[in-house]
């Protein structure tokens, strides 16, 4: 089956040329230019225009159109992307190949200097353990750096602190009309509480 924008079964040469030439006049297209090119009436382009509904066919090869376009656009990302992963894996498989001749090469100096009953240089070695394993993360994908990531924990504790500093130390409760005034803390247990009395004059007895 042909598809809509091309030429019809039943739709004759002279009708799907002027068809063709209407679509190929892109936005300024219009069935007066049709006419004019084909020596046609206007009245006969609009027959067929209606008859093979042209606006249709139009919009239906735009959309095929931006669909091609989309597929094209689609197979150049996939073809670049698989050119740099190629890249990449080529890079990676390099690192480490030299991860594993640097490892190499740091054992084979530990046990040459270990034989000759010397002590390694511990120093050079570590650098280039450092330099082969950070080769080695590239190559697998790891992060180069770990982060320590501190997480704080809020939790509710449902206690009534303001009691429990008022038992431990021994803050006495104020009556409801002095609330709020400041709290009296009583004494301590082991000092004797001083207790104010009011001074009463001696009253002179009578004979």
């Amino acid at each position: 089956m042909p598809m809509i924008f091309e030429q019809q079964p039943r739709e004759s040469a002279k009708a799907f040329a002027a068809f063709k030439a209407y679509l190929d006049m892109g936005a300024e297209r219009s069935l007066e230019a049709v006419a004019q090119k084909f020596t046609k009436s206007s009245r006969l382009l609009k027959r067929w225009s209606v008859k093979y509904d042209w606006q249709a066919r139009v919009k239906a090869h735009a959309a095929h159109l931006s669909e091609v376009e989309r597929k094209a656009i689609e197979r150049v990302a996939v073809e670049k992307a698989v050119e740099w992963h190629q890249t990449h894996e080529a890079i990676r498989r390099t690192a480490w190949r030299e991860a594993e001749e640097t490892i190499a090469m740091v054992r084979e100096a530990r046990a040459q200097w270990l034989a000759k009953g010397r002590t390694p240089g511990w120093e050079g070695m570590a650098r280039m353990l450092e330099l082969a394993f950070k080769l080695k993360q590239f190559a697998a994908g790891m992060p180069s750096e770990i982060k320590e990531v501190n997480t704080n924990i809020h939790a509710t504790i449902d206690v009534d602190w303001e009691i429990a500093i008022r038992k431990a130390y021994g803050v006495v409760d104020a009556p409801p009309a002095a609330a709020a005034s400041a709290p009296t803390i009583a004494p301590p247990a082991s000092e004797p509480a001083v207790i104010d009395a009011e001074v009463v004059p001696a009253v002179e007895a009578k004979p």
